[in-house]
Order: structure tokens, then C-alpha cells, then sequence
């Protein structure tokens, strides 16, 4: 690099140091530390402004950037797109919107409406706001209650960290708006009762908080697939079924968070399809255009798209309502290619085969390492949770777990773990790479956890 370079990175650095406030980060480091910055990417890859590569096991930290860097098909897209229309509001339509709309809903038998977002945590604000309206025009004012289950987490806005399942994401922010319930956790490993069909009664624990409430307040009940930050949690056996029979039972309904597992991370287009319910909200983002342009969506169906239309000369009755970036062409013009690339390089496939790889060789580190307690995962989503003994689960210490994560840093490998989410049990590694990752490189990520594990020893 010459020297004309090396100027305009530091120049760079500074500026990044005198004016970005940084996610989820510390900027007392900075004080003895520059902060990473990544300046480029390709396939599994980012190289940061020492031009170090590191092999990327989290999808762009969170769990976003499915299909890899560096697709010059998608940012051409984006960029054909752009030149013929960037933008509208969304109360009118758009031609990728409405491609991607059909192309989507074909992909989630039941769901057939699609309203367009900027983020997550957006997604799940309107399908919220769309069960509190349902209450006023066809409940008299009740059913709004919206349950949430522990160790999930819906998003960043005081009433997605209402209905947080994560206590430390949400401490120092409240008070929060009222009627967002929380429902006991399906961690077996760590599990409340002591019975043999712990999924049903798991989900039985969600019944009894209803009865509790009165089924006559709850509107929604509000669950990932498969929890992601709160400690990469797949539903036992017996649970899913009998959520969908409760929801049933009490008219409540299903709102399931996709924002994570959605297009592709368990090797189903979305999470739910591994179990075989049927949602009536599903809210996706991040891998939706993996990274490449802002998009997330609510998908919902027919039978709520029309408690928005009962009455036209009502000018209470539609769902009043804006997302203002939702009207961005860029968003579903790269969600459609990034469609397209997930189709036909075979990714979903790819996803189980090597999802399947991925959690035999983190079973091998289990069996080789103690401190191990539990492995899980479904497709290319898999976590492994440390404990300081494995006869008494005892969770172990955040900062050694943090400790994995900076071993594998320095090896070269980003690898996620649980962190300031809930005190005492930031202790789950996690692992969520690009749907393209083949066996070489899930060997590298193992290895460097390998390495780190041994130096805790």
C-alpha cells in the first residue's frame, strides 16, 4: 500500500473516531484502541483496514449477509434499479415490490400479503400495531395483549424491548408500554420441569399465563423459530404443535419472528416450515436481501389483510399506517436476486448438508472439551454453551467466553457469542455462516474454537 493510501486510511480511522457512535460497542477502547474497520469482502471474507482477512462464521456479525460478499449480480440490480426509479411512498406501487411480494408469498403457502419495512424491529411493530387495531374494531377495545417468550428478542425500540426476553438489552430503557406478557423459555437444557414431554409442557406454561391474563385480552402470541441471540434455542418435540393448538383454542393470534432464520438459515425458507404450523404474521429482515440493500417486510394473510377493509367510508377502519424507507426500490430489487442466487446455486440444500457437518464437528469438540455443556442448532445456525461444570450446569464466566471469541479473532475467525443479553447466561458461543460455506472452511471455524477452548484449560 503506498503512502497516498495509508494517509487516507488513517484519515479514515480518525474520522471514525472522532464522529461514529458504533453499535453495541464500548468507545472507551478507543481511547488505547482504532476501531476495526472493514473495507472489503468476498465470499466468506472481509479484510479490515490492515488489510487483514478473517473468515466470517456470522454473516456480517448478525446473522445477515446469506448468500456472501460481493455479489456483483445483486449490486448491479440495485444499481439498474436505482437509475429507473430509487423511490416512491409506499402508498403506491412499485415493479420489484410487487415482484418480490408474489415471489415471497409463493414461498409461504397461506401468508399472501406483504407490507414493505426498513428493519426488524419495524416488522414487528406493524404487526403489533395491526393486533391492537383488530382489537379496537373487532374485539371492543380488548384482546391486545401481545405475549412474548423468554430469552427471545423482537428488535431495538421501546416496544419491541417491552416484549424482550433478554433482560440486560432492556434494563436502563424503560418504562416501556403496557400489555407486552412474557411466557416461560423452551431451553430443555436448562429446562423448569422435570417431565417427559418437556416441549408440551413448555407450551402447556403458555396456556397457563393466558388463563392467567383472561383469553379474552391476549391478541398475539409472538415467538422466534428458533431463538437466536438468546442462546441459539431449538424447540423440543411435542412444542410447536401444541402452540398452534393453543393459538387455535383462545383465537390468539401466531406472530412468528423470522428475522434471523428467514430466507434459508435453517435449510427451510423460513424457520417455522421445519414444524409444520401455520402463522398469521411472519416478520423478516437481514438475510431478506442479505445486506445488500435495506429491506424487511410483515407477511400476514388474507383473513387479517381484510379487517383493514370491512367499511370504506370508515376513515377509522384501514390500517393507517407509513414505513417511509418501505417505499425504496433498492430492498426488493435485491431480495429478488438474492432469491434467484439462493435458488440456483442450491443454498438450501447446501444449508442442511452442511449444517448437519457443522453440529457433528461441534459434538466432536464437546467430547473433547468439558467445558462444553450443550450443542444445538438447525441448518447453518448452530450454537455451543460453556459451562464451568457439567454436572451442575453452572454457566461460565461471560468474560472467558468472551475470551474464545478474541482467541478466534486472533486466529483469523469471527465467531459470535451471547453477550449483555441476560446476566449469568452470556455463555453460548454462536455460529451462523453464509449459506456458500462448504467443509474447509466450517473445519477452519472449528479449529480456531478448537484453540481457544484449549487455552481455557
Amino acid at each position: 500500500m503506498d503512502g497516498h493510501a495509508l494517509n487516507d486510511i488513517q484519515a479514515t480511522v480518525d474520522a471514525d473516531k472522532a464522529h461514529v457512535f458504533h453499535h453495541l460497542f464500548q468507545h472507551a477502547k478507543l481511547r488505547t484502541h482504532d476501531p476495526r474497520i472493514i473495507v472489503e469482502g468476498k465470499g466468506m471474507s472481509v479484510w479490515d483496514q490492515n488489510g487483514r482477512e478473517y473468515l466470517d462464521s456470522v454473516s456480517g456479525g448478525v446473522w445477515t449477509v446469506n448468500v456472501g460478499y460481493g455479489r456483483e449480480s445483486i449490486a448491479n440490480a440495485v444499481r439498474d434499479q436505482l437509475i429507473k426509479i430509487n423511490y416512491f411512498a409506499g402508498s403506491v406501487g412499485s415493479i420489484p415490490g410487487a415482484q418480490f411480494a408474489e415471489r415471497l408469498t409463493e414461498k409461504t403457502p397461506g401468508l399472501t400479503r406483504l407490507y414493505y419495512v426498513n428493519s426488524g424491529t419495524e416488522a414487528n411493530e406493524k404487526a403489533w400495531k395491526m393486533v391492537r387495531q383488530i382489537a379496537h374494531k373487532h374485539h371492543g377495545g380488548k384482546k391486545w395483549k401481545i405475549l412474548y417468550r423468554e430469552r427471545d428478542y423482537h428488535g431495538s425500540s421501546l416496544a419491541a424491548l417491552a416484549a424482550c426476553g433478554q433482560h440486560q438489552r432492556a434494563d436502563q430503557y424503560g418504562p416501556f408500554p403496557e400489555g407486552f406478557i412474557p411466557v416461560p423459555h423452551c431451553l430443555e437444557y436448562r429446562a423448569q420441569w422435570d417431565v417427559e414431554n418437556y416441549g408440551e409442557r413448555a407450551a402447556d406454561a403458555i396456556e397457563e399465563v393466558i388463563l392467567r391474563e383472561g383469553p379474552d385480552t391476549v391478541g398475539a402470541l409472538c415467538l422466534e423459530p428458533v431463538t437466536a441471540g438468546g442462546g441459539v434455542i431449538v424447540p423440543p418435540k411435542g412444542y410447536w404443535e401444541r402452540v398452534q393448538e393453543i393459538c387455535k383454542k383462545y383465537d390468539i393470534l401466531l406472530h412468528i419472528d423470522e428475522v434471523v432464520c428467514g430466507m434459508g438459515r435453517t435449510g427451510e425458507w423460513f424457520g417455522y416450515q421445519n414444524y409444520g404450523i401455520k402463522p398469521d404474521f411472519v416478520t423478516c429482515a437481514k438475510g431478506v436481501a442479505s445486506g445488500y440493500a435495506a429491506i424487511a417486510c410483515m407477511l400476514t394473510t388474507d383473513e387479517v389483510f381484510e379487517k383493514f377493509r370491512t367499511d370504506p367510508d370508515d376513515e377509522m377502519s384501514y390500517f393507517r399506517d407509513i414505513s417511509t424507507f418501505g417505499g425504496c426500490t433498492a430492498g426488493p430489487a435485491a431480495a429478488l436476486e438474492n432469491m434467484r442466487i439462493i435458488e440456483d446455486e442450491g443454498l438450501l440444500a447446501n444449508t442442511k448438508a452442511m449444517g448437519d457437518y457443522m453440529m457433528s464437528r461441534l459434538q466432536e469438540l464437546k467430547e473433547k472439551h468439558k467445558v462444553i455443556g450443550d450443542v444445538r442448532g438447525k441448518g447453518l445456525f448452530c450454537g455451543a454453551e460453556l459451562v464451568a461444570d457439567r454436572a451442575t450446569k453452572e454457566p461460565l464466566a461471560e468474560k472467558l467466553v468472551q475470551s474464545v471469541v478474541a482467541s478466534a479473532d486472533a486466529d483469523g475467525v469471527l465467531i459470535g457469542a451471547t453477550a449483555r443479553s441476560f446476566k449469568g447466561f452470556n455463555n453460548t458461543l454462536c455460529f451462523s455462516p453464509a449459506l456458500i460455506v462448504d467443509q474447509p472452511k466450517i473445519d477452519r471455524i472449528i479449529d480456531a474454537v478448537d484453540r481457544g477452548l484449549a487455552k481455557l484449560a
